[in-house]
């Protein structure tokens, strides 16, 4: 062999060998290191998502609690609903028992079967919410199948028992079909008591999140819009239970993963509320506006309000608010077309016209001036105050301004048609009596040489929101306004206007710029009532368990919330304890003023009024009475068998409802009827107010309202005492 032909040794590069095992050392290395980043570090992480996969969270919903008036007369509980379900998963393997199942359901429940299942119908039926007509047996079972096949799908809501039961006895025949039993809030009551019960609605989307952290499951779970049911919601709502299980993957429950937690059960609420008094109270309503609106041929009174309280424990025994609305018909769902009829009612019936409507108070307002005039020494029992027909005021918006014809402005009083000679000279018990404008101009304004310092209106403030106007009484109930009482700071931000000395004389009389809702009205002849002592009012008796044991509450009106254990501005409310605001011959509460001329300045001195004002006062509702010349309730409680005390009140107006009508007509505006009235008169049990919207004169329309009411109180108690039960009694 030539050495041309000899092979040569191969020469092996170790550097390839090295590349070859560091590449497979990454390879290796990243492996490891995905593995203990897996199995390690997001271990934890894996095996949540594991368990998820498996496990579902079931909440289970916990009875709302009852409520009750003041004797356990329910007013709203739970009943039991009925609803047709099929489960996809469990209906059987034939097409054609399927198709059985369908059209024998069908016939039964007046649901059709529906047509061919497809694409277009299962769109069409993710449109509609559950119970609501529209998709066919057919398409809600199927749609339910792509999403969760074992759970059930409802194909009628609100079935009679009779349909239930029948459903039940055929569930041998009809794998898959079954019953469902829903609890829905009834209101045995309905209309009567809708403004203080309220009604329930679905979780809105702006408390979604918060509900959700609580338990509570959107689209399931409801909550209070109104009345007690929404600011008594934390007590009535109870807890939802729980159950943690484990599932497959196409949903169906295989076991519990946890002991079940139960639900707790909400608890039931007492009203301090006599049904019996809340329907005579609503009769009368009734009544009068059918009477007056028939009279007058039109839509005389629209709305009113009708207030039945106890003065010497805030507990309301009535509260009616005309027109009102069948809170049953929100029971499972609330209709658009219904609430939207409500909503466009011009007289607004879903507005408790008792704690959320602001009126002008009238002549029931002169309490305030009575009391602030006798307390700071402007008027005295033995002063003669002559009241003419009208008065001639120079209107003064400065106190260097001129009199001229031009500022000179008759005001008067509302006896001057049938007698331009007023009443005459007039003592301040006759004043309250007779109900005198032109008296009340004098005691808040001034007049001349005769009283040249009136009350003014900064101290006239000070002397209403000591009765109870001016900020809200804090009841246990949504919605409720604070009222106005002016002063020249709100004129000049408000109207860029000074005050003038025609603003007060309208003010002390309860017009102009002052507004109220009918329950400060209530509270503030409830401070001359009860001597003094302005209660807090309530609609809260007790709260108890469901095995009837009473439960500590506090409410903070500021916060609006309910706790067990009192909190800083929380009043107890369960068990019920009288709860004073202040008693106003004992707390300081007026602001003392240094005057000068018409105007007065601001003090920090505080005083009490006395005790002798308030029972001037007192004697001058009396006097509203037992008066046989003038007095304005003489007519109504006259041969009334038990003495009563009280104030009328017709307040003129000119609202949007009045200017749309043309009514505002300077010197002709309609009015507004008032009337307050308690009883007995020496150890009062029962205040009554009563109003009507362009009802006219108050002793004419509101007045009978209240002695219905008062007399109703006393016949009912009267059949307590015989049946040996204590009812709406103190």
């Amino acid at each position: 062999m030539t050495s041309g032909t000899e092979s040569r040794p191969v020469r092996f590069e170790t550097w390839r060998l090295s590349l070859i095992y560091i590449v497979a050392l990454i390879a290796l290395s990243s492996f490891l290191f995905r593995l203990i980043s897996l199995q390690i570090l997001q271990g934890p992480d894996w095996l949540a998502r594991a368990v998820n996969n498996y496990t579902n969270e079931v909440s289970v919903p916990a009875p709302r609690g009852i409520i009750y008036d003041r004797n356990g007369y329910i007013l709203a509980r739970n009943v039991p609903s009925y609803n047709v379900l099929i489960t996809p998963a469990s209906l059987p393997l034939d097409e054609s028992d399927i198709q059985r199942i369908y059209r024998e359901l069908s016939a039964l429940i007046d649901v059709p079967v529906g047509g061919p299942v497809t694409d277009e119908s299962l769109e069409e039926a993710k449109l509609f919410a559950a119970c609501v007509p529209g998709p066919g047996i057919s398409q809600l079972v199927e749609l339910q199948r792509t999403l969760a096949p074992y759970s059930p799908v409802k194909v009628k809501c609100n079935v009679t028992e009779e349909i239930a039961r029948t459903v039940e006895e055929k569930s041998v025949d009809w794998p898959g079909v079954e019953v469902e039993i829903e609890p829905i809030r009834d209101y045995p009551t309905g209309s009567l008591t809708a403004h203080l019960i309220g009604f329930l609605g679905p979780i809105p989307a702006s408390q979604e999140v918060e509900l959700r952290a609580q338990g509570f499951v959107p689209n399931r779970d409801k909550i209070g819009y109104s009345g007690v049911e929404a600011s008594l919601q934390d007590i009535l709502a109870g807890r939802n239970g729980l159950r943690v299980v484990q599932v497959d993957v196409a949903g169906q429950e295989l076991r519990n993963l946890e002991p079940p937690i139960a639900p707790v059960p909400g608890n039931n609420v007492y009203l301090t509320i006599d049904t019996r008094l809340q329907a005579a109270a609503e009769a009368t309503m009734l009544e009068e506006v059918r009477f007056w609106n028939t009279y007058f041929d039109t839509v005389r009174i629209s709305s009113g309000v009708i207030i039945a309280m106890n003065p010497k424990t805030g507990e309301i025994l009535a509260m009616v608010s005309y027109p009102s609305y069948e809170n049953n018909r929100f029971a499972r769902i609330i209709p658009a077309y219904y609430y939207e009829q409500l909503s466009q009612d011009p007289r607004k019936p879903l507005l408790n016209n008792a704690i959320s409507a602001e009126y002008p108070p009238g002549s029931t307002f002169k309490l305030s001036t009575a009391v602030g005039a006798f307390n700071e020494g402007v008027v005295d029992l033995d002063d003669v105050i002559l009241t003419p027909g009208q008065l001639l005021l120079c209107e003064r918006f400065n106190p260097n301004d001129i009199c001229t014809d031009a500022n000179t402005r008759p005001f008067v009083d509302y006896i001057f048609e049938q007698n331009p000679a007023g009443f005459g000279s007039l003592r301040f018990l006759q004043c309250i009596a007779y109900s005198s404008n032109v008296c009340f101009y004098k005691l808040g304004g001034g007049y001349e040489d005769e009283i040249p310092q009136g009350l003014g209106v900064e101290r006239l403030r000070q002397y209403a929101r000591a009765l109870g106007y001016d900020e809200p009484s804090g009841i246990q109930l949504l919605g409720e306004q604070d009222g106005l009482i002016p002063d020249p700071q709100w004129k000049r931000i408000n109207t860029g206007e000074n005050w003038s000395t025609g603003d007060t004389y309208i003010a002390s009389v309860g017009q102009g710029y002052v507004l109220a809702t009918p329950l400060q009205v209530l509270m503030s002849g409830a401070v001359i009532a009860n001597n003094g002592k302005l209660m807090q009012p309530t609609v809260v008796n007790r709260v108890t368990d469901g095995d009837g044991n009473v439960i500590p509450i506090w409410f903070n009106p500021q916060e609006f919330t309910v706790t067990e254990f009192e909190t800083p501005g929380s009043y107890q409310i369960s068990p019920f304890t009288p709860n004073m605001k202040w008693d106003v011959t004992v707390t300081p509460l007026i602001q003392e003023f240094s005057c000068e001329g018409p105007y007065c300045t601001l003090t920090d001195d505080l005083k009490i009024i006395q005790p002798e004002t308030i029972q001037a006062v007192r004697a001058g509702t009396r006097q509203t009475v037992a008066d046989n010349s003038f007095g304005t309730l003489r007519e109504i409680f006259g041969n009334f068998p038990i003495a009563v005390g009280g104030k009328t009140g017709t307040a003129e107006y000119c609202d949007d409802v009045a200017r749309a009508a043309e009514r505002c007509n300077f010197g002709a505006w309609p009015t507004h009827s008032w009337t307050l009235a308690y009883a007995p008169y020496e150890d009062p049990e029962i205040i009554v107010v009563a109003f009507a919207y362009n009802g006219g004169e108050g002793a004419s329309v509101a007045g009978p309202m209240v002695e219905r009411v008062i007399r109703a109180y006393f016949e009912i108690k009267v059949v307590d005492i015989a049946q040996g039960t204590t009812g709406t009694a103190p």
